[in-house]
């Protein structure tokens, strides 16, 4: 089988912003009935990704999991993202690659895996996303030998995580 392989440049800056999970691979610690999971990226003061990454868990409560990524190489498509240690249950992992797979012109649809296809996300700008467009990522995600039989698609109901709501808690 052939190698994981990521774009051969990714825009950083196009790629900052707020992406929708619309689908993923089951993570150990990622809550399997989490709704409206977002991602949210920008750019640190150290010059490194923020990644705020927020849902609504099992128990319909706002959650928050903070980190940093950091491109590895010059083609900035391969990332190494850790965690900060907050206590939250649906943490993917402590630190990982993050690595971009496939990605469209727009810079409004994205395949996200980890070579040892572990781990694998469809991302867009929007909740909803033509059946057409997601099979096109996820065919991308299988000719790279990513296995999809345990697929998961969170729902999105239009609500999303505020401040507010985390500092609520």
């Amino acid at each position: 089988m052939n190698d994981v392989t990521a774009v051969p440049t990714l825009d950083l800056d196009r790629y900052l912003g707020r992406w929708y999970e619309i689908c993923r691979l089951p993570l150990k610690y990622e809550d399997e009935t989490a709704t409206d999971i977002t991602a949210t990226y920008s750019l640190n003061e150290n010059g490194k990704v923020r990644v705020d990454n927020r849902c609504f868990n099992a128990e319909n409560e706002p959650t928050q999991a903070l980190g940093e990524a950091s491109p590895v190489d010059d083609t900035n498509a391969k990332l190494k993202v850790s965690f900060l240690p907050k206590g939250l249950r649906w943490i993917p992992f402590t630190e990982g690659d993050y690595w971009v797979l496939k990605i469209d012109p727009d810079y409004q649809v994205s395949l996200v895996g980890t070579p040892d296809r572990k781990f694998l996300w469809v991302l867009a700008r929007s909740p909803d996303l033509p059946q057409s467009t997601r099979d096109e990522y996820l065919d991308e995600a299988r000719r790279q030998g990513f296995d999809l039989s345990q697929l998961i698609a969170p729902k999105h109901t239009g609500r999303e995580v505020t401040n507010s709501m985390l500092e609520a808690h």
